[in-house]
């Protein structure tokens, strides 16, 4: 795994140089992955080093608070992936005192005096510094006081539409799983450890393994066929929530996944749930039995999709 860096000072990274790709890269989609294989490129030719270039918290989420915009990976999911894309990977503190940095000291502190940079890539709308006032063409004209080149990222379009973060989570939002997978080139997941719940799901037949969203709101809602990754598990099939549980009279946004035929304990570990389809919305039920008999005919289908999908994907 890549080393990352969270401070913006402190010693060079990249004493033979470095070419390097900045921006929020929120569920390291195909447009993500394209642009990092070209910096990678870029630097086995020169010689220098691939860097990997966000921030923590995104500048979004900062202005706007945790829930202001769904969140597609969550810190150390992004880390995870971007350091299998790069040989540096920087996930720079966004704070009061960064948010204040000048467009100049910016590229003074970060990109020359820690990275040591000689290309730098970046979509034509990148904003950077002190109230955003620093764009392409600023960055251009500082690459050429300071010796590297500002190089403008072509976006990358499937079946005639953009990949974007936006885009993404648009199609998340709207159920449409297939559509947001290909252009994330993935199946989308989220995860984190499992902590302890009610236990009401055991006593009506179905436990889960409960996670909560420690990031800010969740691009989906309602329920949905799954696998889980994790402790022990390997693809498999279950079925999920994500919501605040109405009928039971919850307020916290929580993930609940139960996994078919399985009766482990997973309490404090890590798992990862891939959302495969949209079962249904989350509902209100009148009585617990009303909402059992539901649960039981979700995971009826749950199963038949899964099953259904795992045969195609063998044929």
């Amino acid at each position: 795994m890549s080393p990352v860096f969270r401070d913006d000072e402190g010693p060079c990274l990249a004493p033979r140089g470095s070419v390097v790709a900045i921006g929020a890269f929120d569920g390291v989609h195909r447009g993500h992955a394209a642009l990092l294989a070209r910096v990678r490129e870029r630097a086995a030719a020169r010689g220098l080093a691939a860097v990997a270039l966000s921030f923590e918290p995104l500048p979004r989420q900062y202005f706007g608070g945790r829930a202001a915009v769904p969140r597609l990976t969550t810190p150390y999911e992004k880390a995870k992936r971007l350091c299998a894309l790069a040989d540096h990977v920087g996930l720079l503190r966004f704070d009061a005192r960064f948010a204040s940095t000048s467009p100049e000291a910016f590229v003074e502190r970060v990109l020359v005096a820690r990275l040591a940079a000689r290309e730098v890539w970046v979509g034509r709308e990148f904003r950077f510094g002190q109230r955003r006032t620093g764009d392409f063409a600023l960055l251009a004209v500082l690459g050429e006081r300071h010796g590297f080149e500002a190089q403008a990222v072509e976006p990358v379009v499937n079946d005639g539409e953009r990949i974007s973060a936006t885009t993404i989570r648009t199609a998340l939002v709207a159920g449409e799983l297939e559509r947001a997978g290909r252009m994330l080139g993935r199946r989308w997941s989220m995860g984190g450890h499992v902590v302890h719940g009610n236990r009401l799901g055991r006593k009506l037949g179905f436990p889960t393994a409960n996670v909560r969203m420690r990031f800010g709101v969740a691009p989906v809602h309602g329920v949905f066929a799954v696998r889980v990754d994790g402790a022990g598990l390997a693809k498999a099939h279950g079925v999920a929530s994500v919501g605040t549980r109405p009928t039971v009279g919850g307020v916290e946004p929580l993930l609940e996944a139960h996994v078919f035929d399985f009766d482990g304990d997973l309490y404090g570990k890590r798992i990862d749930v891939e959302f495969v389809a949209k079962l249904r919305d989350e509902e209100r039920f009148d009585s617990l039995e009303a909402m059992t008999q539901q649960m039981h005919r979700d995971a009826a289908r749950a199963r038949a999709i899964l099953q259904t999908a795992a045969a195609n994907a063998a044929a």
